[in-house]
């Protein structure tokens, strides 16, 4: 008989292993053997005979590779110093920090566009562009990307011991010497979980590919779908999403292993903030200070700018009647999304706290590329395309990873003599979880589904494929607004772009002030318990 725990483990776990199971590995092997299976396995060893192709498979690693070796170099004095130092505003800059990462990729493409395309206030001024050239994209992957790797190396330093860097500087030790002795090596592995990260993102991203990639500089998510939307190649499509899936899956179960070894519980002894005393500390704090303008504020603000000068005439864009439609589907798609992502995130995450392969699969919508998830359920759902909820279903599979990873964390580092007192004095295991467990977890759980709310909102891949002209989004209205010639049509994208950014901002802001909110009442009722038992 299996035992009482495992046996409730595996009973949460059929939810979000099920889910998986019909919206995933099903459609994924659906288009995988579409064109044969006997033949698939001499495809994907034919893609490297094709110079084409073989370029298409080489510069989404590189593309991807070189992504996580700028934000290392970019994102790692950023974090020190923002660890380390005290300064006017730091708290608002952790806060906004992972805004960025928030923001939908159409809204990041227009922003990267609106600095470094044919018209952009950078490039205009400097008298030329990067349309067509490899940088657009690295940049705009490192404007989604840098911020994790910051906020990782921020959170990593916080666990670096005083009294062992102090010992260190005691010993002889000059600071640098002191960081890569005693810092670099506590700070390795959180730094490794988020770089595994930003590579699976850059190298499964389809927005900003398609967008910014242009047609030589195009990744293999862009060419995947051109195969099977355009070509209607779907053999050759699912040989590339074949070997995409091989790379990814091994990085994601990386990332699950490192990131299982990241739990630990706060030390006593932090290194403390200190103001910056010198020149040369004033000018360390300056300089991470414009990093983060430069790529992670700089498109956002140029996107505000160019719809600001684009006049009243791309402003009445917002009062057109398919941009009162779009709006309304994209609120009703992505809270009922949300409510599905946060069940099954939770879900997976419980179920999924002794196992590192249930962690892993948490990934797999990571892993697999939207484009092959979209053409998949065409493929095996016929009769289901026109459908509202495979949309919805769709839309939440994308999303509640970030609930599962972000609970996951907050589970591993959860102490485990509370909830074993609790079931000590007659605790169910469900009132164990509701009384002590969750309300512990709910931080991480209002941060997870900050995410998943910013990520549907911002959803475009699956809407492109799955939605009907009527479910039209914000996305795919800026999507048809960049296809049309014309400059009027540039400016209405950039407002609507605005207005989608808003949304997102708004989502995480409102769930993450909410969160900040109850860590204050939580911290002054502690403070008022303290100052009852002094008295």
């Amino acid at each position: 008989m299996l035992q009482k725990p495992l046996f409730q483990r595996l009973a949460v776990g059929l939810l979000p292993a099920g889910f998986l199971l019909v919206m995933l590995a099903a459609p994924v092997f659906r288009l995988l053997f579409e064109g044969g299976a006997s033949a698939l396995a001499g495809m994907v060893g034919a893609l490297w005979q094709d110079d084409y192709l073989r370029w298409r498979i080489v510069w989404t690693f590189v593309q991807a590779v070189l992504t996580c070796v700028v934000a290392l170099a970019l994102g790692l004095p950023v974090a020190w110093v923002l660890a380390r130092y005290e300064f006017s505003g730091r708290t608002l800059v952790l806060r906004l920090l992972m805004l960025p990462f928030v923001v939908p990729t159409l809204v990041a493409a227009l922003g990267v566009l609106a600095l470094w395309g044919p018209r952009g206030l950078i490039s205009g001024w400097l008298g030329f562009h990067l349309q067509d050239t490899p940088w657009l994209l690295l940049y705009g992957n490192l404007f989604f990307n840098l911020c994790v790797v910051v906020r990782a190396g921020v959170d990593a330093l916080a666990q670096v011991s005083a009294s062992r860097v102090a010992a260190a500087r005691t010993l002889g030790a000059t600071p640098w010497r002191a960081f890569w002795r005693v810092e670099w090596p506590a700070i390795a592995p959180w730094l490794a979980s988020a770089l595994s990260l930003v590579f699976l993102y850059c190298f499964s991203g389809f927005g900003l590919a398609l967008i910014l990639g242009g047609q030589r500089f195009a990744t293999v998510e862009v060419e995947i779908y051109t195969l099977v939307a355009h070509e209607l190649k779907l053999a050759e499509a699912g040989a590339l999403a074949l070997c995409m899936m091989m790379l990814t899956g091994g990085v994601a179960l990386l990332y699950a292993l490192v990131e299982k070894r990241l739990a630990a519980p706060s030390r006593a002894d932090v290194i403390a903030l200190r103001r910056p005393a010198t020149l040369r500390q004033g000018l360390a704090v300056a300089g991470a200070m414009l990093v983060l303008i430069v790529f992670c504020a700089a498109p956002l603000l140029a996107i505000v700018a160019r719809a600001a000068l684009a006049g009243p005439t791309a402003w009445a864009v917002l009062l057109e009647e398919e941009t009162r439609l779009a709006l309304g589907n994209t609120l009703r798609f992505s809270m009922t999304a949300l409510a599905l992502a946060t069940v099954l995130g939770l879900t997976h995450a419980l179920a999924a706290r002794h196992s590192v392969w249930l962690r892993a699969s948490a990934f797999l919508p990571f892993v697999v590329s939207p484009v092959t998830v979209a053409f998949g359920l065409l493929l095996l759902y016929p009769q289901w395309t026109a459908s509202l909820p495979l949309l919805v279903a769709a839309y939440a599979l994308l999303a509640y990873p970030f609930v599962a990873k972000s609970i996951g964390s907050a589970l591993d580092s959860l102490p485990t003599h509370l909830e074993q007192a609790a079931r000590t004095l007659g605790a169910t295991p469900w009132r164990s979880f509701w009384r002590v467990t969750l309300p512990m977890i709910a931080p991480a759980l209002r941060r997870g589904m900050a995410f998943a709310a910013a990520t549907s909102l911002g959803e475009f891949a699956v809407t492109l494929f799955l939605s009907r002209p009527e479910w039209m989004t914000l996305t795919t209205l800026i999507y048809q607004r960049l296809g049309r010639p014309g400059a009027a049509n540039l400016d209405g994208a950039l407002v609507l772009a605005c207005l989608l950014m808003a949304l997102a901002l708004a989502a995480f802001l409102l769930i993450e002030t909410t969160q900040a909110k109850a860590i204050d009442n939580r911290t002054q009722r502690k403070i008022n318990r303290k100052k009852a038992y002094h008295a």
